[in-house]
């Protein structure tokens, strides 16, 4: 199968072996694959890795349409095929692409686990997103107003959901991606089968919509890195593996 993996040289699109999935794993047939800022720092570890931890694709075998956010500790899904643990996948949206189905689990995930989970938002509450206009802060400011939370600008507020870092407005809760700070949650979002099927719901009822920036095909996985570190970039970057 083809592949994007990273080397200690760059990165690199190369024919590799397709894997074969163990007890509690499946084997997906990827349609498209988003990447992330920064992500390239990830598996310094274990080189060579393939990338992207965000995939929409199909089920071998069963013919599913699923997507999902993959473990981190585990090569990404920027490959014709990719094997996923089962329990982190959920139902594509079906009003969805696979290209727009890629650019949902990780910045919904976050900012669902931001609000709800770490944030414990209410309904009434006022909360303040940082970077409103980013992958994470569009999503979280949909699903704030969505729970019956005000989004405001200034003022007191009840919950802040820091994306971006530097300096950070008061409130009475505060949580944050961007960097540990003193009486802030500081979390990594992880991979929730529950909580993206309550995202699909959303998605399905036209209450939740995710960017995407731009496509690029795997051939030209390096194109779509720097699209990534680039200025100006609204949404998410997906790499278009294959839809046949």
């Amino acid at each position: 199968m083809l592949a994007v993996r990273l080397h200690d040289d760059g990165l690199k699109v190369e024919e590799i072996e397709t894997p074969s999935p163990d007890p509690g794993e499946v084997l997906v047939r990827v349609h498209a694959a988003a990447i992330t800022r920064g992500e390239l720092e990830w598996p310094v570890d274990r080189l060579p890795a393939i990338p992207s931890h965000e995939l929409s694709g199909v089920v071998i075998g069963s013919g599913d349409e699923v997507y999902a956010l993959t473990p981190f500790d585990r090569d990404g899904v920027a490959a014709e095929y990719a094997v996923v643990p089962a329990e982190v996948l959920a139902p594509k949206p079906l009003r969805l692409s696979h290209v727009e189905a890629a650019a949902l689990p990780m910045g919904g995930l976050t900012a669902w686990q931001a609000l709800f989970v770490h944030g414990r938002l209410a309904r009434g509450e006022r909360v303040l997103v940082t970077g409103a206009s980013g992958g994470v802060g569009h999503i979280a400011v949909q699903l704030a107003r969505h729970a019956g939370a005000a989004v405001v600008e200034s003022g007191p507020v009840d919950l802040v959901f820091d994306t971006r870092g530097g300096e950070v407005p008061a409130g009475e809760r505060v949580v944050t991606i961007a960097e540990e700070i003193p009486g802030a949650i500081y979390f990594i979002v992880e991979p929730d089968h529950e909580q993206l099927t309550e995202l699909t719901a959303l998605v399905e009822a036209g209450e939740l919509r995710a960017e995407v920036d731009s496509v690029f095909p795997l051939t030209e996985a390096r194109a779509a890195f720097e699209r990534v570190a680039g200025r100006g970039k609204r949404g998410k970057v997906v790499l278009e593996v294959g839809t046949d």
